[in-house]
């Protein structure tokens, strides 16, 4: 339902069948149930496991209502969307309980059949019990297609919903019609964030935004944001490294009837190329407490005694028979289940499982401590007593405490600083040679830039330091919107002097934009005559009224190849940026001097 426009589809459907053929073909799906159930993974980044799947319909393969755009576009026109809908959620559920599938199982519903006089509560529950799924384990997405006015009688269908033990998500948060009243409403616990905002994000800072505001509000909300719609790795290190935990999109798997169960086979590899160049790269062993873990079958008693024998223990992991974490137990949580009368007796012989949380979180050992912060501060029910599960490869490991996050982190902070530039707030000399430093280490490829400002201490004098700060905020907004913040970076050495680490696949258009970016925001900055006259008169070094041009930007840079990596330390990596923006600024005007670290002694100029 999602790849085209339905109004574009239809109106090429129009072209090709008459109406009555388009019923007639609608209707025989109908009456014969001939629709194919897809599924795609959602997968939990931190824990590295699928937490479910959403089920996609698909018309017969040789039908012209193969595409479900088609197929629903068809049935809403002809007021049979909520009997369509109810045949998709049967075949989802049939085929879901078949292949015993992991996790929650999503089911899209449209507002518009809710409302339809056709729509049979109680119908979609009855599916559940027939094929032996909890309604605990199914979330109803909500696929907004046409505006949604009576908000009243849909609150009152989701209440009923919700009343039966469903979960609700909205569905392509962004692109309907009124989806941002639809989250305030109706408050879901699922959020999905329109495919527009993630396509391209590493290289759109405004997406970020929305993406960054998006994640505010759901922690607010206590909604879970799902990412949908990630095709390139690019756009899932960026995701990852703003905190987005849940996601899904052809990256990881196309919808399939046959869809994988193990998250480690469909996530991309992690490489050194991935790892953010501000960040530290280290895992998290200094977090880890290797404490034991208990088996879901473990008798209560026998965990409170474990907890009665270490004053130190504040939780233990609840793990199934591969070892995988499906819970935890907090000592204040069961102590306080076990207060209420003859709770004691109740529970004692009981299995651990019926007293634990499943509202826990999990994290792998690669990642980073900045990454598992943002997942914390993410969890709207994580409290600071509460620990949190270390896995290796999905494997129990031990557990981690939040105030030693905390620490860290602020610790962290407090470094960053230290050495970060006082107006810009960037990255100042010791990040940018810890940073050139770990590039030389990993042998990775990138693009050193060094930026100066041309005219800019004759700019200063005329216009005053007030307006030339704000020259230099207005660059370093240029250069963050031209980074992709997951392997990229940014960094301020000082005056008018910036520098930028790129990726090598399109350095040259990213550079080229930055140019134009700062050409056109620098324009605000001038008075009238001199924008009209294209240059300004000031005194030079020497005391000497000159004629200066206009701000413009010199750019050295400085190719690094893997291959070179070996022959120099990050001093000299720097000087040869320095170098490069030397030549650069012989250049009038915006210019751009490339040096090639293969080719030391033969300089490449744009």
């Amino acid at each position: 339902m999602k790849d085209l426009p339905k109004q574009v589809l239809f109106f090429r459907l129009e072209k090709i069948m008459t109406m009555t053929e388009q019923l007639n073909a609608l209707g025989s799906i109908l009456a014969q149930g001939s629709l194919h159930s897809l599924f795609q993974p959602i997968i939990s980044l931190s824990e590295r496991r699928v937490v479910g799947y959403e089920a996609l319909s698909r018309g017969p393969s040789n039908s012209p209502l193969h595409s479900p755009i088609a197929l629903f576009s068809v049935a809403r026109h002809a007021g049979r969307l909520s009997e369509l809908e109810m045949l998709c959620r049967e075949s989802a559920c049939r085929r879901f309980s078949d292949q015993k599938l992991p996790g929650k199982l999503f089911l899209n519903v449209s507002p518009d059949s809710l409302l339809e006089t056709a729509h049979q509560p109680g119908r979609t529950l009855q599916l559940l019990s027939d094929f032996g799924i909890p309604p605990s384990q199914v979330v109803i997405e909500l696929t907004e297609q046409t505006p949604t006015d009576d908000f009243q009688l849909l609150q009152t269908a989701l209440h009923h919903y919700r009343a039966m033990g469903f979960s609700i998500a909205l569905d392509d948060l962004g692109a309907g019609y009124s989806s941002l009243r639809l989250w305030s409403e109706l408050r879901p616990d699922y959020v999905k964030i329109d495919r527009h905002f993630i396509d391209g994000i590493h290289q759109d800072a405004l997406k970020r935004e929305f993406v960054g505001s998006i994640l505010q509000i759901a922690k607010a909300s206590r909604a879970q944001v799902i990412a949908e719609g990630i095709e390139l790795p690019e756009e899932l290190a960026v995701l990852t490294e703003m905190g987005v935990d849940l996601v899904q999109g052809y990256l990881l798997c196309r919808p399939q009837e046959n869809p994988p169960q193990e998250a480690r086979l469909m996530l991309p590899k992690p490489d050194s190329a991935n790892v953010a160049l501000n960040d530290e790269g280290s895992d998290l062993s200094a977090l880890l407490n290797e404490h034991p873990a208990v088996g879901q079958h473990t008798a209560t008693a026998q965990v409170l005694e474990a907890f009665r024998r270490q004053a130190n223990l504040n939780s233990l992991a609840v793990l199934d028979e591969r070892g995988h974490p499906i819970g935890i137990v907090h000592r204040h949580s069961l102590s306080d289940a076990l207060l209420k009368p003859f709770a004691t007796d109740l529970f004692a012989r009981k299995p651990i499982s019926r007293l634990m949380s499943d509202d826990f979180l999990a994290v792998e050992l690669s990642q980073s401590l900045q990454q598992v912060s943002r997942l914390l501060t993410s969890r709207a029910r994580q409290r600071i007593e509460e620990d949190f599960i270390i896995t290796l490869n999905g494997d129990y490991l031990g557990l981690g405490r939040v105030i030693d996050v905390l620490k860290l982190i602020t610790e962290l902070k407090i470094q960053q600083a230290r050495y970060a530039n006082p107006l810009t707030l960037l990255p100042g000399n010791v990040p940018i040679q810890q940073c050139l430093t770990r590039l030389l280490q990993q042998q990775r490829e990138s693009v050193i830039c060094y930026v100066d400002i041309d005219s800019f201490k004759p700019f200063n004098d005329i216009y005053g330091y007030g307006r030339g700060d704000e020259v230099l905020l207005c660059l370093a907004q240029c250069l963050n919107d031209r980074v992709d913040p997951s392997r990229d970076f940014v960094g301020h050495i000082g005056g008018d002097d910036f520098l930028l680490v790129l990726g090598p696949q399109d350095w040259r258009k990213r550079l080229n934009q930055l140019l134009d970016d700062f050409h056109t925001q620098c324009r605000r900055f001038y008075r009238s005559e001199h924008l009209d006259a294209g240059c300004f008169v000031a005194l030079n070094r020497q005391g000497v009224r000159q004629e200066f041009a206009l701000l413009s930007l010199s750019i050295g840079v400085v190719h690094l190849y893997p291959q070179a990596c070996g022959q120099l330390d990050a001093s000299q990596l720097a000087e040869l940026a320095s170098q490069a923006k030397h030549h650069a600024k012989n250049v009038a005007g915006y210019s751009i001097h490339v040096i090639d670290s293969l080719q030391l002694e033969e300089p490449e100029s744009l």
